[in-house]
């Protein structure tokens, strides 16, 4: 008894597509903290300052770099929102069947994607 493991081993665990979910929904949350926050901050001082420093944030926010970083977050809110909506479901006590979970796993992230591509174009063609 006192050679058997506590937990089980990762190498017991199959990997699959619930897992990728629960990592996606910790990194996006971490991402809209860190980097939402400092560009969120960065609009709020360039806002506060004037003109001039108004005018770099937004030059920086419409060049390519700008408009990754932006997509990105939106990337992330999406993804984030989703397994979100996902765990919530989870939480009520639905969705534990193994096909439904499973489909819910592969369908959050690609629904993510789509409104990420729908919210921007929306953007661009307005």
């Amino acid at each position: 008894m006192a050679n058997r493991p506590l937990s089980p081993h990762l190498q017991i665990w199959k990997w699959g597509p619930h897992m990728l979910v629960s990592i996606l929904h910790r990194v996006t949350g971490d991402g809209m903290a860190l980097v939402g926050l400092g560009v969120f901050l960065w609009w709020l001082g360039a806002l506060a300052s004037g003109p001039d420093a108004y005018g770099l944030f937004q030059a920086v926010m419409t060049s390519p770099v700008g408009y990754i970083v932006l997509i990105g977050l939106t990337w992330a809110f999406f993804t984030h929102m989703m397994s979100g909506l996902r765990h919530f479901v989870l939480d009520i006590g639905a969705g534990y069947e193994l096909d439904t979970n499973k489909f819910w796993s592969i369908a959050s992230p690609i629904i993510a994607i789509l409104l990420t591509i729908a919210f921007w174009a929306l953007i661009f063609v307005k």
